[in-house]
């Protein structure tokens, strides 16, 4: 499995909220379900011999908790906490925890607790974006390499983004958010609430459009200076 790619496990008693966060995980292009346990019993068991990037684990469960667990467990992996009280935040992070997510979640806190993770995990790997670098997709229910010097720009589609590549163009159930966590910002930019390209694809631009080849991008008026200063950092590297 690409490096790039964390491999999550879910830890929580409650059947619902664990569905919860499976389609969440599902729809996230940088995250891959490993595993799922309904109390931390059989997760201290199912951890000590799988090899997880990140839990999210709940607090409070039957015999043992979520921090009992941790206390248990040798190799910790970056935790995100998911409980329906304020109570335990304090404790929390005296484990590190990457974040501290109520119940019910919402996308937008998740997207952002999983960026945080996302880039710790970049951070502690010391991964660096290449030419040969590329993220795994999921469309027609099967997982797409792409290659982050073959992707041209990404088109959102309502509950659904479009990757548009030199060779063919992928609909992902996704988010452009998802997309900006991911990618690279010295080589991708959101240049339009819709729209977010590969700036070693831009041949040209005005105040209205960027010109890709064969191809043309609206630009949003407030992101002309940002795309200007972002092509000229790009040039310099």
């Amino acid at each position: 499995m690409d490096k790039s790619i964390l491999k999550c496990a879910i830890v929580d008693d409650s059947t619902l909220q664990r569905l919860s966060i499976v389609k969440l995980i599902e729809n996230h292009p940088s995250l891959s379900l490993s595993s799922e346990y309904n109390n931390a019993i059989e997760a201290k068991m199912g951890l000590a011999n799988t090899e997880i990037d990140l839990i999210f684990l709940d607090i409070e469960m039957p015999i043992l908790s979520g921090f009992d667990l941790l206390d248990d467990l040798v190799n910790k992996p970056q935790i995100i906490f998911v409980t329906g009280k304020t109570k335990y935040a304090f404790k929390a992070f005296d484990y590190d925890a990457v974040d501290y997510l109520r119940k019910p979640i919402s996308k937008e806190r998740f997207l952002n607790a999983v960026h945080k993770a996302i880039t710790i995990h970049k951070l502690k790997n010391e991964d660096s974006f290449d030419d040969e670098d590329f993220i795994f997709v999921k469309s027609n229910l099967k997982k797409r390499k792409v290659f982050l010097n073959e992707l041209r720009y990404i088109e959102a589609l309502g509950d659904y983004v479009k990757l548009v590549t030199d060779h063919d163009a992928l609909v992902v159930l996704s988010t452009m958010k998802a997309f900006e966590t991911i990618l690279p910002e010295e080589r991708f930019m959101r240049i339009h609430k819709s729209y977010i390209v590969n700036l070693d694809k831009v041949e040209r631009y005005n105040s209205k459009v960027i010109e890709l080849e064969n191809e043309e991008l609206p630009l949003s008026r407030n992101r002309k200076a940002k795309l200007i200063e972002a092509l000229a950092a790009s040039m310099r590297s």
